[in-house]
């Protein structure tokens, strides 16, 4: 049977292995997991740093592009309001109030 081990702890045992207070050896003791695993996490958490805050920024520029599609959308609509309004106010011969 396979062990399994939450991710808040595979992140507690990779960032012992960055700090590099203690030996590869004594970390896999101390936690009961081998060391090879141990290289396995650490190689995983290296190679998916740089894309780290690249995923927030993909989001946020995805936010941005609902919204201002959204804004274009309703400016469409407030001009297509205003247009009517004119056309009923020209329309039923009321002036503008200025």
């Amino acid at each position: 049977m396979r062990k399994t081990y939450p991710p808040e702890l595979k992140a507690k045992i990779v960032l012992e292995l960055l700090r590099e207070e203690k030996t590869p050896a004594q970390i896999s003791s101390e936690h009961g997991v081998h060391i090879n695993q141990l290289q396995q996490w650490k190689k995983a958490v290296l190679e998916a740093l740089p894309t780290v805050f690249e995923r927030k920024n993909q989001e946020l520029d995805e936010l941005r592009k609902e919204t201002d599609k959204k804004e274009e959308e309703l400016y469409k609509e407030i001009g297509k309001l205003t247009t009517q309004l004119e056309w009923l106010k020209k329309k039923s011969g009321l002036k503008p109030p200025f």
